[in-house]
């Protein structure tokens, strides 16, 4: 691995439909919802919600828990056995070690995922459902007419989603606390095993698998580790916003390292994202991407 700092950061747009939901208010179930300085409400979804998915579907061991404290005090937490050589988890995204009487042993993320939030904003749209069907089947499997229907509500939007992350790719597989630090081969193993993760994500909600697949996606490596196009990337209408993003890639240095990734076909800008970003498809843009993280580490990519 070469003696510097890197920073992996990639853009999203993702389309789905209520795939975060907060608290109930009596029979509603409300989505995740934040209000901008236009008074317009938009949805999204946490990134703990996306970290959850990742975890889930990166088919590696989670790392083991532990609950400390007593009674009603008791905080969960990563087990102290839990180690970065054995679990992915903990190695991208943390931990917090805590022990009566002792320090805490603290690992800060490597891996930052923002909140996915909506580029449409909510209109208010709800959902009505009732569980007709099971109460006409009690009703007449008891001979009791008087079993209601439950009523139920709940707030949907279908809309194109952002999110970005951002990786460490110099601290990943290293962990002070207790020495770790894992050969190159490993590491660029997790990281390609992560982008193909993100390249194929879902998420499970109420009955539905929900596609959280990248449909527009720009990004790459780079010697600065900030989320460079988190603000940059918008859609407005069914179009990519090509001359915000063009704007970031006036920096020579950002230009060179960028890639952007499309799957054909869907924006109504489609044939101007190919020619004025130069824009490949996703899949291609993965296996470009994975391909720079093995020059990073000096290993052959998978």
């Amino acid at each position: 691995m070469r003696d510097t700092k890197a920073g992996l950061t990639a853009t999203i747009i993702f389309q789905a439909s209520s795939a975060n939901y907060g608290e109930s208010l009596g029979n509603v179930a409300s989505l995740k919802k934040l209000t901008r300085g236009d008074g317009q409400q938009y949805t999204y979804i946490s990134r703990q919600a996306l970290r959850y998915n990742i975890v889930q579907e990166l088919g590696t061991p989670e790392a083991n828990l532990s609950a400390e404290g007593s009674g009603d005090k008791k905080v969960i937490q990563f087990a102290k056995d839990s180690s970065i050589k054995d679990f992915p988890e903990i190695d991208f995204f943390g931990y917090m070690k805590t022990e009566k009487g002792n320090n805490s042993d603290i690992r800060s993320a490597k891996i930052r995922l923002s909140n996915a939030i909506s580029q449409e904003p909510y209109a208010g749209d709800m959902d009505f459902l009732t569980n007709m069907g099971l109460a006409q089947r009690i009703r007449k499997a008891e001979k009791d007419n008087s079993i209601n229907n439950s009523i139920a509500q709940s707030e949907i939007q279908e809309s194109y989603y952002r999110y970005t992350i951002t990786i460490d790719l110099d601290k990943i597989g290293i962990d002070e606390n207790d020495g770790t630090n894992l050969d190159d081969q490993e590491k660029n193993r997790r990281i390609a095993q992560l982008l193909t993760t993100i390249q194929y994500l879902y998420r499970d909600i109420r009955g539905r698998r929900e596609d959280l697949k990248p449909l527009f996606i720009v990004g790459g490596v780079y010697d600065i580790k900030n989320p460079i196009f988190e603000n940059a990337v918008k859609v407005k209408d069914n179009i990519i916003d090509i001359d915000a993003i063009n704007s970031i890639l006036e920096d020579p240095m950002i230009k060179n390292d960028t890639e952007i990734g499309l799957v054909d076909g869907i924006f109504a800008n489609n044939e101007a994202i190919i020619k004025d970003l130069n824009a490949v498809s996703v899949v291609k843009f993965m296996n470009d991407l994975k391909k720079k993280v093995a020059d990073f580490y000096e290993v052959e990519s998978n």
